[in-house]
């Protein structure tokens, strides 16, 4: 059964932004989160390192919002932004309507923690007027004392308590006929992530933001939410996702990139397949992809790209490949579908030749 196609749909917009869509029928999006303050001097290379994200396959990215000057700077950078931006609101609501007035494309709040029930209706109005999209976030940290209470009492499980929690704040909205909304549950542990989004997704038509929250550093980080979000994509819930890591942005992209691509949710995009290394080694796979990585992702092409560290795993084992790099001694060799298109002798620790002649052949394709 797939739950995504069956949300309803969302839509994102900006000032400089192309338009998005979330839940219905639209593909599923990444997002990041920023990882440090805004600083007015800095805009224009955050945008430039927006750019590059978005290269990498990242469609949103939100920002925290914790004083009222972090919003008029997120609302200037919402004007040079080439993905759609989100505020991150807690407490204040008027943070909230400042974010909505300078046209930043989406809110996040916590009902919970913004105040009187008049506070959000307010944030909910103009919003409405704006036609701004809001994400309800809910945690283990937002869980209300009297749902919490039941958790501690042992009559409800811990992943029952936020689906409990989003669906009272999700209530909140419905009360002022307000359908503009995204919902996220997020624990960090993979298994209380995917219990309480097959509960939500049950229940409800409102497309969810699936992620484990906390989810630690790179590693740690990486094996929790391929858990979680594998599981819960191959049911077909979930409209966007986010990989938390204690680790940068574009790591997070790329991580989700990849397991949408192993659940069958992104089809285009370039694969890179690399060897893990051995005593055979004959070439330097780990520097050749960490200097490779990123530009290969950032491509538009649909290729398969293999790096391996002998010829034992070259142009055989990668003969399945569009082209591929291996080497031995001083020898490198280049290749395309496991016939050698170019070999060539480098001296040792000379990457400029590797990578000149690499993007050569890279450019025929």
């Amino acid at each position: 059964m797939d739950v995504f196609k069956k949300t309803r749909k969302v839509t994102l917009s900006g000032p400089a932004c192309k338009t998005v869509e979330i839940g219905g029928d639209a593909p599923v999006l990444i997002q990041t989160m920023w990882k440090e303050p805004l600083e007015e001097a800095n805009l224009g290379s955050i945008a430039s390192r927006l750019s590059e994200l978005q290269d990498l396959g990242c469609d949103i990215v939100r920002f925290a919002v914790p004083d009222m000057e972090a919003a008029d700077l997120l609302i200037k950078l919402a004007e040079i932004s080439p993905v759609p931006l989100v505020a991150d609101i807690h407490f204040d609501y008027k943070l909230a309507l400042r974010c909505l007035d300078g046209g930043v494309s989406k809110i996040r709040i916590n009902p919970g923690n913004i105040g009187s029930i008049d506070k959000v209706k307010a944030v909910v109005e103009k919003a409405s007027a704006k036609n701004v999209p809001i994400r309800i976030g809910v945690n283990s940290g937002s869980i209300p004392r009297d749902i919490l209470a039941s958790v501690e009492e042992g009559s409800i499980s811990r992943a029952q308590a936020l689906v409990e929690t989003a669906a009272r704040e999700a209530s909140v909205f419905d009360e002022t006929g307000f359908k503009n909304v995204v919902v996220s549950m997020k624990a960090s542990s993979a298994e209380e992530t995917i219990l309480c989004n097959r509960m939500f997704a049950s229940r409800f038509d409102i497309p969810l933001h699936i992620g484990v929250t906390e989810a630690g550093p790179l590693i740690g980080g990486i094996v929790k939410s391929t858990i979680a979000l594998s599981a819960l994509l191959s049911e077909g819930i979930g409209s966007t996702v986010r990989v938390s890591l204690s680790d940068s942005p574009e790591n997070e992209v790329l991580t989700a990139r990849e397991i949408l691509t192993e659940c069958g949710r992104r089809q285009s995009g370039v694969r890179i397949v690399s060897c893990p290394r051995c005593g055979r080694l004959g070439f330097d796979v780990h520097g050749f992809v960490r200097r490779w990585q990123n530009r290969l992702y950032s491509m538009d092409k649909n290729i398969t790209v293999a790096v391996m560290g002998c010829v034992v795993n070259g142009p055989g084992e990668g003969k399945h490949a569009d082209i591929g790099i291996t080497g031995a001694g001083n020898s490198v060799i280049i290749f395309r579908h496991g016939e050698t298109v170019r070999k060539f002798e480098v001296e040792e620790g000379d990457f400029s030749v590797v990578d000149r002649a690499f993007g050569e052949e890279l450019s025929r394709l």
